[in-house]
């Protein structure tokens, strides 16, 4: 399939094929590239979702299924296969997406991709047979002095090391865009958002390399030991930061999406990627927020990286939430839909998945995850909340709700266009948005409730039957934590059903035309279906409806905040 044809620069050309759904252009190693990091993403995702049973039914009061030693070893292999595997395989694909297709191109050094591929393919594997095979349940923080199997580490390591090298791969093929004048101006708004999340990767991965090596050498023998709290500071560089590569990775296929769903452009592009640049600042230093209640730093730190850091990265996402719905009304206004503050809303497209499993992970991740981020991250009330139930609620909120549901809604939009087949079971597609999303909605507001009143994380009783001095929790207590197996229980079906239906579409979905097959790429075209996607834009403020819904998320905070001020003031009187 590939052709000999040379380009400027000595390059040589590979094949390339136009969708004739969608107008993107797809390069033959890339395309596949993507298609096996997708697909090794979505297995990531069915076992951690077969493991999300045991959690859920283990922490329901009433059922209590699994054993104490069986449960850490789930809850473990559960938080490292979906916050790590399934998610950072996905955003892989997403990277040559938003560099080889957006922007019309080669894919750089694809033997050298295909290697960062089998790493962490390999890695991954290592890593869960380290898990079940029982020795190293130390949960994904795998705190020191605590430790497990040196293959745990090792497969850690792999697996970050391939991403360190996918992530180059698309920085190198952003230079051959470049090279090869595929596109005019700066690279369209998506692709700047995959190239912040990269630029945080990178941070990510080497801070994860700095303390999992170590943990790793004392694991073998050959370090004697690893300071706890250098452990906890570098560690939670390297967790609070992944989060941060999934916001930039779906705030940028929701700009995709707009364009997709509705042909929008940003309301402003300075304004856009200003805030996208917010995020490579401060995220960072803003992952101080996990060690607030750490005797071992000191309050001056906390105070400067919980506040006025973690704020300017706020107000980064709180931008985009503004300005990615405004963009979409303003397309819907252009189309006619202006009766009143939301008939555009009203009229958008809630029966395609794509759009609403993003409108849903839009409104999850600002209102259920954003404002019990910004509480959690201030010093007083999170102590309120530290190591409760609370805090896996919270991040549901953001990386379930806000990353996950996204990348479903993505899946969609790629099946026909990158995998060439038509959707199975589409009436079951259109519900599965809702059923996954709204169940994790409730999931993650009980979790947070049982939180409020103390209950622990992690744990597999919370009960502490059998315990000297037992513990009596409200009755409330016990009904959300009876509230969170159910709803977990409803959401763990949404997630089979987006499985069995992806999956099934890929086997047996009937072949789509895949377009006509060409040695030599086309420059981004400004007249291409998908031109929404690989352009640039402005508009002024023309969303009224997206202001009034602004206002409210800010009202809902305003309450929500103080709210748990008043619940500190019940907790530490002061007569």
């Amino acid at each position: 399939m590939s052709a000999t044809l040379p380009l400027s620069g000595g390059y040589v050309a590979t094949t390339y094929r136009t969708c004739p759904r969608t107008g993107l252009q797809f390069e033959a190693q890339a395309e596949r590239l993507m298609i096996v990091n997708a697909v090794v993403a979505v297995v990531a995702l069915l076992v951690g979702g077969l493991l999300a049973i045991g959690v859920v039914l283990t922490r329901w009061p009433a059922v209590h299924w699994l054993a104490p030693d069986t449960f850490y070893m789930v809850l473990t292999a559960h938080g490292i296969d979906m916050l790590i595997f399934w998610i950072i395989f996905f955003e892989v694909a997403v990277l040559y997406f938003c560099s080889s297709t957006l922007l019309r191109c080669r894919i750089a050094t694809p033997k050298i991709a295909w290697a960062a591929f089998a790493l962490m393919l390999i890695g991954a594997v290592m890593n869960n047979v380290a898990v079940f095979q029982g020795g190293s349940s130390v949960m994904m923080t795998s705190y020191v002095p605590m430790m497990a199997a040196p293959s745990f580490y090792a497969g850690l390591i792999l697996f970050a090391v391939g991403a360190l090298i996918a992530c180059f791969v698309f920085f190198g093929t952003l230079v051959v865009a470049k090279r090869e004048k595929t596109y005019e101006g700066s690279v369209p708004l998506v692709t700047f958002g995959a190239i912040v999340a990269a630029i945080i990767a990178v941070f990510t991965i080497v801070s994860g390399a700095i303390i999992l090596i170590p943990t790793f050498l004392q694991s073998i023998g050959l370090v004697k030991e690893v300071d706890p709290l250098i452990y906890r500071t570098i560690w939670w560089a390297f967790g609070h930061s992944s989060q941060q590569i999934n916001v930039a990775a779906h705030i940028s296929i929701w700009y995709a999406v707009a364009a997709i769903a509705f042909g929008a452009k940003p309301m402003s592009e300075r304004v856009s990627r200003g805030a996208f640049l917010l995020y490579i600042l401060f995220l960072q230093l803003a992952s101080a927020h996990h060690l607030l209640a750490d005797p071992g730093m000191s309050t001056g730190w906390k105070v400067v990286n919980t506040s006025y850091f973690m704020y300017f990265a706020v107000l980064a996402s709180m931008i985009h939430g503004l300005t990615i719905p405004g963009a979409m009304e303003v397309a819907q206004r252009q189309k006619g839909y202006t009766r009143g503050l939301f008939e555009w809303l009203r009229k958008a497209p809630w029966g395609n998945p794509v759009f609403s499993s993003v409108a849903l992970s839009i409104v999850g991740f600002g209102f259920l995850g954003g404002i019990s981020g910004v509480m959690m991250g201030t010093e007083q009330l999170n102590m309120l909340i530290h190591n409760t139930i609370y805090v896996p609620g919270h991040f549901h909120a953001t990386v379930v709700i806000g990353t996950t549901l996204t990348f479903m809604g993505m899946t969609y939009f790629l099946i026909p266009a990158l995998f060439k087949r038509e959707m199975i079971w589409p009436q079951l597609a259109k519900l599965q948005p809702y059923l996954f999303g709204l169940s994790m909605y409730f999931f993650t507001l009980v979790m947070m409730g049982a939180g409020t009143l103390g209950v622990s994380r992690r744990h597999w009783d919370m009960a502490f039957q059998g315990a000297a001095l037992a513990y009596e929790w409200p009755g409330a207590a016990y009904l959300m934590m009876g509230l969170v197996g159910i709803s977990g229980v409803a959401a763990i079906t949404g997630g089979g059903l987006y499985i069995a239906i992806t999956v099934g579409s890929l086997l047996f979905g009937k072949k789509l035309d895949a377009g006509k097959p060409s040695s030599v790429g086309t420059p981004v075209p400004r007249a291409a279906p998908s031109v929404a996607v690989q352009s640039y834009g402005s508009a002024g403020f023309a969303a009224p409806g997206t202001f009034v819904i602004a206002m409210l998320f800010l009202v809902a905070f305003v309450l929500y905040y103080f709210i748990n001020w008043k619940y500190l003031g019940q907790l530490w009187g002061l007569s």
